[in-house]
């Protein structure tokens, strides 16, 4: 049987297009035009029941990009037995209608089936149409009899198979070629709406006679304005949440009240925060969710008890009521009281249940799936509880993970069976909670968006698991910022990516595959790591002294070609005079002399090896009594360790050295201090190399990672794209359709004071902020001039700005978001709430969720209404439905 294919994408000289039959390898097509490519293979179809082709580009360079179409196939049977013409048409990943086939669209609708009745005719139509409403088809209609000679009064009616929008036709008779358009019919009204847009389509090849499909037609999207979909969505982690039956945290099964909530008001999605388990020292440090001990596992704290007991032994729970109310009755989390408070019950309970719930299928299929992670992390939850520490480095047994040897502790017999099988036991029926509230969330039409943690922490399963896939003597953070001005540094190991990519990434697959289980769509935390992360030493303590990796460096002969010249010592090595001691210590000034540093000869000072880096100095303060002025020593010895122009390792006499610019080079004393004629080539190549000659490097390492991560999963998938973006990121997120982050607070225009809602890119979120910020009322009071500014320039309001963040101003910033032209506007709760005055906290300060600044920061903001309470507030409930109805999201 010959397979005739004709491929429309335009060319340039030197590109080339494949094609993959039946997974196999890519075949060459033949140049034709710039527009249309083809080729002729031959297929027995006793042995292909099926066809399934795509498409692949080359580029000149050789590199590769597949088509993101993955559903082209055709039953053969049904096709002629001597030859099938199939023309097709690219579908890049950038396209917007992909999106719509992602889950949060698929969210309540009950999959497409059947095909077409009775159908006859030798050409089949493909096209997609994801933006249909309910009371919408795809009509066909054309030049000639066969295509009803372009009468809209009475098109061919389309009907759905899948995600196609499909029709067979007999066009024997027809002269060719022959011109067409789809259009788009209402049945409830039985009228046509109108053509698409654009010029007419045209089928160049007569097809054969018969009832037997010679031709298929794959015309990718109905032409139609894409852009005009819209919804709304609330943001809140899910242990800020609280309803009458809390135990002091939100937990899974408070998630379909809170989408009772967001339904009665219009919204279609709920965004969370990670809900990993971060369990690592059983104290309230652990309430960051971005350190996750592992990966896959959820967190036991938001196990429900009750349900947990059920009726059989819900008297264990009723001695515990008082404390339940104690605890639910507090404004914060207390997380290591909730936390103790529910490993207690939980033993009881798995010493009352584990007779029974290992026999269950349903457990065993759960297991069947999810082993290859959830063995090893009750393993280490084990070791990490009997040893007293989840630095798995110094367990006396088992600090190098091997699986043959820990696999006896998981067997029934053994000694620790019971203390192991624990974590098993509360990870089965996390799933099962999360799962209901998931599947109940569904039932709503709502979608869930989850969000994934751009690390792991370094003393987690993973790491203990595969150290060779990270790279455990850097920290991964990020570069300074107006919100954390000595930048971020998160203790996370780095990525080696290179390993990774051995496998074809599949530790990434696994982890987008479990996400998936739960969410419909994900919030790529700092998708720039992609492109490159901010990788930082280890006896650093402060994102300052990081650098960009990978990166291309920055050289010597760069230096000396620019007229800089290059001396490691005055360059690379703290810069410490009498002059920037008495600047930075004042008074203390002697005794930093005297105890942390020795003098040179030519007047500067070296630091003393026992204060020569952060982590040093860290170390020496904490064995002393903290108190203001040390505290005030320490950070000036921070800051003098960093006092450098460049970053990088000295090399032996001979050997070009190669490095790094400190971020922020022109702040430090060293650059202040330098002749001029030297800053001035300094600063052209600090711009060259932050700002310039990285972007096509950087596009090609994301490029590497991110369309096969993409491929692993069909959730819809968000970057958190904030912080010094590189210029190469928005082109890459536009080529493969992934959503940017859009917040007013944070512009990503060079110059500009705010970002405005109405320039938001359709495939955008839209927030007025996120966990990392003030909510708006708590932004609005620590700038008087910026809140003025704002005020007057971007809400367009005369006079002086209110003192305080007034319910009809927050109204007004929340409509801006509302009516952006952005697919998604979320909301955090916080900020919804301080449009009803009689509602909202009084307190907007208390609202906040994280202090970026503050690596130690404890996360333990909740609701302070219930879920309950927020179901009966009538009057808030009809304000958020009305504007969210007004600006057209629903």
């Amino acid at each position: 049987m010959k397979i005739q294919f004709y491929l429309r994408y335009h060319t340039r000289f030197g590109e080339s297009l494949h094609v993959c039959v039946n997974q196999g390898a890519p075949q060459p097509l033949n140049y034709l035009n710039d527009e249309l490519w083809e080729g002729a293979f031959e297929i027995d179809p006793k042995k292909n029941k099926t066809l399934h082709w795509s498409y692949v580009f080359q580029a000149a360079d050789g590199s590769q990009t597949a088509e993101w179409e993955n559903n082209r196939q055709i039953d053969l049977s049904a096709c002629h037995q001597n030859s099938l013409q199939i023309c097709d048409t690219w579908n890049p990943a950038s396209a917007v209608e992909n999106v719509f086939y992602t889950q949060p669209f698929q969210v309540g609708i009950s999959p497409a089936s059947g095909g077409q009745k009775k159908a006859k005719g030798s050409v089949l139509f493909r096209v997609k149409a994801p933006t249909l409403r309910p009371d919408e088809v795809v009509c066909l209609t054309g030049h000639g009899a066969g295509l009803r000679n372009w009468d809209n009064a009475a098109p061919f009616l389309l009907e759905k198979n899948g995600d196609w929008w499909s029709i067979r036709l007999d066009l024997s008779a027809e002269h060719f070629p022959l011109g067409y358009k789809y259009g788009i019919w209402n049945t409830r009204t039985h009228r046509f709406l109108g053509f698409e847009e654009g010029i007419n389509r045209t089928l160049l090849i007569p097809p054969q006679a018969g009832n037997q499909i010679s031709a298929l037609v794959h015309d990718g999207f109905l032409r139609v304005p894409s852009n005009t979909w819209r919804a709304a969505g609330v943001s809140i982690p899910v242990f800020s949440l609280r309803s009458e039956k809390s135990w002091g945290i939100g937990e899974f099964t408070d998630l379909p009240l809170l989408a009772d909530w967001a339904k009665s008001v219009g919204m279609k999605m709920i965004q969370l925060l990670p809900i990993n388990d971060t369990t690592s020292t059983h104290t309230w440090t652990d309430s960051y969710p971005y350190a996750p001990v592992s990966v896959f596992a959820l967190h036991p704290i938001y196990l429900n008890l009750e349900q947990l007991a059920g009726k059989k032994h819900a008297a264990l729970l009723k001695p515990l009521e008082p404390k339940r109310k104690q605890l639910n009755s507090l404004e914060s989390v207390d997380y290591e009281s909730v936390l103790q408070l529910k490993w207690d019950v939980i033993r009881k309970l798995y010493d009352l249940l584990k007779t029974d719930w290992q026999k269950d299928d349903h457990w065993l299929r759960y297991y069947a799936e999810n082993k290859h992670w959830l063995d090893d992390y009750a393993l280490f939850c084990w070791l990490r509880d009997t040893n007293g520490t989840p630095e798995f480095n110094l367990w006396p047994k088992h600090a190098k993970y091997d699986a043959k040897a820990l696999k006896k502790l998981l067997e029934p017999s053994s000694l620790y069976y019971d203390q192991i099988a624990l974590h098993l036991f509360v990870q089965w029926h996390l799933h099962l909670q999360l799962k209901s509230a998931v599947d109940y969330v569904h039932a709503l039409g709502i979608a869930l968006k989850g969000d994934l943690p751009i690390g792991i922490y370094r003393h987690s399963v993973d790491a203990w698991v595969a150290p060779e896939l990270y790279n455990m003597n850097t920290q991964a953070g990020a570069p300074p910022d107006p919100f954390a001005e000595k930048g971020q540094n998160w203790g996370f190991p780095t990525y080696n990516w290179a390993k990774m990519k051995e496998d074809g990434f599949a530790w990434w697959k696994q982890r987008f595959e479990q996400l998936s289980h739960y969410f419909d769509a994900f919030r790529i935390d700092h998708i720039l790591g992609f492109f490159r992360i901010w990788s930082i030493p280890l006896d650093a303590v402060e994102g300052i002294l990081g650098v960009f990796s990978p990166a291309l460096p920055l050289t010597e002969t760069e230096l000396r070609e620019a007229g800089v010249g290059f001396s490691f010592d005055r360059l690379c090595k703290p810069y410490i005079t009498e002059h920037i001691l008495h600047e930075i210590f004042g008074n203390e000034a002697a005794w930093v002399a005297q105890h942390c540093l020795k003098p040179r000869s030519d007047g500067r000072f070296d630091l003393i090896p026992a204060f020569s880096s952060q982590q040093k100095t860290e170390a020496y303060f904490k064995s002393i009594a903290p108190d203001t002025r040390n505290a005030s020593l320490k950070q000036g010895l921070f800051d003098l360790i960093a006092n450098v122009v460049l970053l990088g390792d000295e090399v032996p006499k001979g050997q070009p050295w190669q490095g790094a610019f400190r971020f922020d080079m022109e702040k430090t004393s060293s650059f202040r201090d330098l002749p001029h004629e030297v800053k001035e080539p300094l600063k052209q190549l600090y711009v060259n190399y932050f700002y310039r000659r990285q972007d096509d490097f950087w596009k090609n390492e994301a490029m590497e990672k991110l369309p096969a991560l993409k491929r692993a999963s069909n959730m819809l998938i968000c970057g958190e794209d904030l912080g010094l973006v590189p210029a190469c990121v928005p082109g890459v997120m536009r080529e493969l359709g992934l959503l940017s982050l859009e917040i007013q607070r944070m512009p990503k225009a060079p110059g500009s004071e705010f970002f405005h809602p109405k320039d938001a890119p359709y495939l955008s979120v839209v927030t007025p902020g996120t966990h990392d910020m003030s909510v708006l009322r708590g932004w609005w009071e620590e700038d008087r001039n910026l809140t003025q500014r704002f005020y007057n320039n971007v809400l367009n309001q005369q006079g002086d700005a209110p003192y305080f963040c007034e319910p009809w101003v927050v109204q007004l910033m929340l409509a801006q978001h509302l009516h952006a032209p952005a697919m998604w506007a979320v909301f955090q709760l916080q900020d919804l709430l301080g449009m009803d005055g009689a509602l909202r906290r009084e307190n907007p300060h208390d609202e906040r969720i994280n202090i970026p600044a503050n690596p130690k920061h404890y996360w333990q903001y909740r609701m302070h209404l219930s879920l309950e309470q927020l179901l009966k507030a009538d009057s808030f409930k009809a304000m958020v439905a009305g504007m969210v109805r007004e600006s057209g999201r629903n």
